[in-house]
């Protein structure tokens, strides 16, 4: 069997100029430092604003920090006449490795289908970035269909369009979850991520299935993170409005000390 490396991954949404996202990326070094945090063990990364990319970059390349970076979206488009777009190949050369697509956010406010996710998905891994694949039920697919099978059906549509062997990551993001303030519990989590594997499984094989990270999302804070990280499928989290607080961010990278084996 595969071993998956935890990922946790904070995104910071549309918060912090390039001057605070500097200072965050640092003290966050100084706090893990200081708990004696292992890149081995568990893996960080940080989705900064555009703009602040660049300041994030700088800083962690220049001190030597054990963080990966990537951005929170992309243009399914190279280059051309598409005012406000990000290529890929931009995201790239500034060192990004990451990159989110399809978060519920982007599908509810921008309208994002899951023909445009998977574009997007086929774009970042064009340039040599990991897509961050977010899928997610609403209280209403939920009622109707069950957990797991909108986050399932959405994921499939990425699954067929890309190659068998393309590296991403899985987020599964319940929208009801996001910003309330009451997560799914682990057991639910365990159930849809389980769920997102046995789809990856059948599109992708069987290795693509055990190398995938799957990773949950939708208030995840410090008190929940080694209950969910328990779960045989959950390889990490993406963080929302506990990522914004670095010292709330830094205990949820330390979960490995809460879990018990």
């Amino acid at each position: 069997m595969v071993e998956r490396r935890p990922l946790i991954a904070g995104n910071w949404k549309m918060n912090f100029d390039h001057l605070r996202s500097i200072a965050f990326v640092q003290k966050l070094a100084w706090t893990l430092k200081d708990a004696k945090y292992s890149a081995g063990q568990v893996e960080v990364a940080v989705f900064p604003p555009f703009t602040d990319i660049r300041s994030v970059q700088t800083t962690i390349e220049s001190d030597r920090m054990e963080f990966a970076f990537g951005a929170q979206d992309l243009s399914p488009h190279d280059s051309g006449a598409h005012t406000g777009d990000i290529s890929g190949e931009f995201l790239a050369k500034l060192g990004c490795t990451y990159v989110i697509v399809g978060h519920s956010e982007r599908r509810m406010d921008h309208h994002e289908d899951d023909e445009l996710v998977a574009a997007k998905t086929r774009a970042a891994l064009l340039h040599g970035l990991v897509p961050v694949v977010c899928v997610g039920e609403t209280t209403e697919d939920r009622e109707a269909h069950g957990a797991s099978a909108v986050p399932v059906a959405q994921l499939r549509v990425v699954l067929e369009s890309i190659a068998k062997d393309s590296d991403i990551v899985v987020a599964y993001e319940p929208v009801w979850a996001i910003g309330s303030g009451q997560a799914a519990t682990p057991k639910e989590a365990q159930e849809v991520c389980s769920a997102l594997r046995e789809e990856i499984a059948a599109v992708m094989g069987n290795d693509a299935a055990e190398r995938t990270r799957v990773l949950y999302g939708g208030s995840v804070k410090s008190q929940n993170i080694a209950s969910f990280m328990r779960e045989a499928d959950v390889d990490g989290a993406l963080v929302g409005g506990a990522s914004l607080d670095v010292d709330e961010f830094s205990r949820i990278v330390q979960f490995p000390k809460h879990i018990i084996a």
